[in-house]
């Protein structure tokens, strides 16, 4: 009796032992072991997330890493709770508009494009064959889909996911009220209230004005690529001291969890569906005259 009570006790600590290794492992690439990447992409069925920033201004006030440190976060956070590998630090997107600001890190276009591509490459290389971007730049929200789309010019073995910046104008969201509020504003500056606090200078948010001056009257259905800097010539949009953490704390939570759903659905039936289809259409293009009319 004795001798059975020993055996199930280490068989109980051995499989707690186990549990306990499996939540420890780290959803950052660059602290796993080789042994234990191995292992984290499959609990993470072969699915990574590619959180994306830039190095741009951010009022007198926050940091220029503030895209990059706030989509990180989100992201590490959102795969805690739903179990991917996740890149890191990636900050070569698109931000031609404040190249007259100090710091700004704007590479050219082709670039941006063929190092995003080189490193989706490399992570599918590596068993990533689910890989979800996830834009945390407004500069981006053209370029990745555009990338997305460009994935189908030539066969590949994994199929890339774009989630771009997160929709917070959700039901039980504390009130705000400022009308602009486009970068750096209150919005930002909340989020990094609870993100990377240390980082706020918010002794500094009256010193420069976000105030939208409108410098350009043309019609709605008209794009320019000098519509940014036309309102907003100091590459700040808002007023930073409506910022609240409770503003701040819903928004994150908000964001990290709508990117766990992402995730689980990525990892689950739905991202095994994209890449069936991805090789069923990669198939019909060998011959397209055989497609089926």
């Amino acid at each position: 009796m004795y001798l059975r009570r020993v055996v199930v006790l280490v068989a109980f600590l051995l499989c707690s032992l186990a549990t306990y290794s499996q939540e420890k492992l780290s959803v950052h690439w660059e602290e796993l072991t080789a042994s234990d990447f191995i292992k984290g992409m499959g609990d993470a069925h072969n699915t990574c997330a590619l959180p994306i920033g830039i190095l741009e201004k951010h009022g007198p006030h926050m940091p220029i890493g503030t895209d990059l440190l706030n989509v990180r976060y989100a992201a590490l956070h959102a795969a805690e709770k739903e179990y991917v590998i996740v890149f890191p630090e990636y900050y070569f997107g698109q931000i031609f508009e404040a190249r007259q600001e100090p710091g700004t890190i704007a590479y050219s276009l082709d670039l941006q494009l063929k190092l995003l591509q080189e490193t989706v490459n490399e992570m599918a290389r590596n068993g990533c064959k689910k890989i979800v971007i996830i834009n945390g730049h407004g500069g981006n929200e053209s370029l990745l889909p555009l990338f997305a789309q460009a994935q189908l010019a030539t066969p590949k073995d994994f199929v890339v996911f774009v989630y771009g910046l997160p929709r917070l104008e959700v039901p039980g969201r504390p009130a705000k009220n400022d009308s602009v509020d486009m970068h750096a504003g209150s919005s930002e500056t909340s989020h990094m209230m609870v993100t990377h606090p240390e980082l706020l200078k918010m002794d500094k948010v009256n010193t420069e004005s976000g105030r939208d001056q409108d410098r350009l009257k043309l019609p709605d259905s008209l794009y320019t690529g000098i519509w940014w800097y036309a309102k907003f010539p100091d590459h700040f949009s808002g007023d930073p001291s409506k910022a609240t953490r409770a503003l701040g704390e819903f928004d994150v939570n908000t964001w990290v969890n709508s990117i766990a759903d992402a995730f689980k659905a990525v990892k689950g039936e739905q991202g095994d569906q994209a890449i069936r289809l991805q090789n069923e259409y990669f198939e019909k293009t060998i011959d397209p005259i055989k497609t089926k009319q």
